[in-house]
């Protein structure tokens, strides 16, 4: 290849390179901004919106139990688009999650609620819920995967970080444009207001759908597709032939969306249930933290590429250990400068944790299970972490009446995490 040809390539995977990274954090943005609107909602106007019937614990497990069963449907996600991501190709599963999450985003914004339709309100409200949770759950691997692949040995950590921008962003996005709505509805927020930020996340499906029709398949990809390495149920040869890097991939990252799942979503509902404050104070707060954590995400994104990302994720448990409990103390003092405090210190070290999680899992498998591998890892750490523990937490504070019962249980998923990390085996391999 001559002088000309190769100055081309590299122009060429650069330019790639800016669309996957754009492409992969557009997209983990749009996701995210739909789960941190539906958390709010949770606490502020879905319990007694499609619950109506029920006493406010029942209708709040309820709600949680909807937004759980978005987790549930993740794994689902995972290996059907986790099957069309190792058989196909990483842009067509891309294109297809991005189409469906926008599309239910778009109808939750849209239904009716108890008063007007009855039973068929919680019911319409799950489905939804459910059908957003596949995509979800082809969402993140491939975002993750179309990133990571098109990086190069020595910025391949970084790339892989990129998605996990898409969290505090969406969590940015979808706490501004509440609060927004919050001010500019004012008391219709519980009628219609709530709504607009639903149905405005369309936007943003359309901006991602034209990036993501610019950007190629890996070149990784295309060399196993060359050699015919694809498997034909590529999530059974994950269990067949990777259990360990399954099994050992969940249980050292569940602690990290407990953590998140807590730590974004269910404050809000401790703060004004059982504490008995505004909720603007925790939506303040929750949106100054997702704003540090995306320079941390950065950071430790850069060092992924110098020192190994599990070591970054085991710092970050430690972290968690350690604050636990210190967490809920500041909480319980109702100071709102000691409530800023405790979030922020807390999304710090959630990003910690966050930014290698996706090397760290990704990375576990050869490409042409890569896609199926990282789905199912991710989407069952999903399931019994993230997915309930606002659930668990609801019902830890009920049987206990303290926010330390809480802190018991994040406390646990941390001590199991770093045991499973002793069993992680990690390796940029080179494409």
């Amino acid at each position: 290849m001559n002088n000309l040809a190769k100055e081309k390539v590299s122009v060429d995977q650069k330019k790639q390179q800016r669309i996957a990274g754009i492409s992969s954090v557009l997209g983990s943005t749009i996701e995210w901004y739909d789960f941190f609107l539906y958390g709010t909602m949770a606490a502020l106007v879905f319990p007694h919106l499609f619950f109506t019937n029920n006493d406010p614990y029942t209708a709040t497990l309820l709600t949680f139990t909807t937004y759980a069963i978005g987790y549930i449907a993740r794994p689902l996600g995972g290996i059907l688009f986790g099957h069309l991501g190792d058989r196909i190709g990483r842009k067509v599963s891309l294109v297809a999650t991005l189409v469906i999450m926008g599309t239910m985003t778009v109808l939750i914004g849209l239904l009716p609620g108890y008063g007007q339709i009855g039973l068929a309100a919680p019911i319409i409200l799950t489905v939804i819920r459910f059908v957003q949770g596949i995509a979800i759950g082809g969402e993140w691997p491939g975002s993750v995967l179309i990133s990571m692949e098109w990086g190069t040995n020595k910025n391949r950590g970084f790339m892989a970080t990129l998605p996990q921008i898409g969290v505090p962003l969406g969590l940015i996005l979808g706490t501004a444009v509440t609060s927004l709505f919050i001010s500019f509805s004012g008391d219709s927020f519980h009628t219609w207001g709530w709504r607009v930020p639903f149905i405005l996340s369309v936007v943003l499906v359309a901006v991602g759908l034209v990036i993501r029709f610019n950007l190629l398949e890996t070149p990784s990809f295309q060399k196993a597709l060359d050699k015919k390495e694809m498997p034909k149920l590529p999530f059974v040869s994950v269990f067949k032939e990777y259990p360990k890097q399954v099994v050992s991939g969940v249980l050292s990252n569940v602690s990290s969306d407990v953590a998140f799942g807590v730590f974004a979503f269910y404050t809000t509902t401790y703060g004004t249930s059982y504490l008995g404050l505004g909720d603007s104070v925790f939506v303040n707060a929750t949106l100054v933290g997702a704003i540090v954590s995306i320079c941390v995400i950065f950071l430790t994104g850069y060092i992924s590429d110098k020192i190994s990302p599990k070591r970054i994720l085991g710092f970050g448990n430690v972290l968690l250990l350690l604050w636990a409990i210190p967490y809920f103390s500041l909480l319980n003092t109702k100071s709102v400068g000691l409530i800023f405090l405790a979030i922020i210190i807390a999304f710090i070290i959630h990003a910690t944790m966050w930014a290698p999680l996706a090397p760290v899992i990704a990375s576990s498998f050869p490409t042409h299970l890569r896609f199926s591998g990282s789905a199912i890892t991710f989407m069952l750490r999903s399931v019994i972490g993230g997915g309930l523990a606002p659930l668990i937490s609801t019902f830890l504070l009920k049987e206990f009446d303290s926010g330390y019962a809480i802190s018991a249980y994040i406390m646990l998923t941390a001590v199991i995490a770093l045991i499973s990390l002793k069993f992680v085996n990690i390796k940029f391999q080179k494409e």
